[in-house]
């Protein structure tokens, strides 16, 4: 079985800002910089068959390349015990177009669809009994955070292999954005 998930990667120098930020949140397990990713569509264990449908099928989707910036924090759930620290990314239509590509790809070749709305964001850390009046002050404190823009060509079918340190992420194929 293959544990999937599509995402755009970060120029290093990206997340290396956004490594800065990743201090100060008691209760939180800070995501390593080379683990930072955007996640475009989180598909899920699927086995063998599914998968090569799937790394083929990707290689169909056409859509430009554009320009990406990082800018502003914030938590998952919004109004429950906060579980997910996160970095927005500033409104771009081409994320949202890219992604809805993917996703009636995947919705075609028989997948369910996303259950959840898409809210675009990269993880900073994963929240444990991090208590509400310090995650209120550090996002007060970061409140401008803003990186430079940067291009993206390209976007990536991702494996994802559970540890008890954490996820393991392999690239297993990549697609051009023209």
């Amino acid at each position: 079985m293959y544990r999937l998930f599509v995402a755009i990667d970060l120029p290093p120098e990206i997340a290396a800002q956004l490594q800065e930020l990743c201090c100060g949140v008691p209760g939180a397990r800070w995501v390593q910089p080379e683990q930072m990713h955007l996640t475009l569509r989180f598909i899920g264990e699927v086995d063998g068959g599914v998968f090569r449908d799937i790394k083929e099928g990707l290689a169909e989707i056409t859509a430009p390349s554009f320009l990406l910036q990082v800018k502003g924090l914030g938590f998952f759930p919004p109004r429950k015990t906060p579980r997910v620290l996160w970095a927005g990314i500033a409104p771009v239509e081409a994320v949202s177009g890219l992604r809805n590509r993917i996703e009636n790809l995947l919705v075609g070749m028989g997948l369910a669809p996303e259950g959840r709305k898409y809210s675009p964001h990269i993880t900073l850390a994963r929240l444990h009994g991090t208590p509400l009046a310090r995650l209120g002050r550090f996002l007060a404190g970061n409140n401008l955070f803003a990186t430079p823009e940067f291009p993206v060509s390209e976007f990536h079918l991702y494996s994802s292999e559970l540890t008890s340190r954490g996820a393991f992420h392999i690239i297993e194929a990549s697609y051009p954005l023209r």
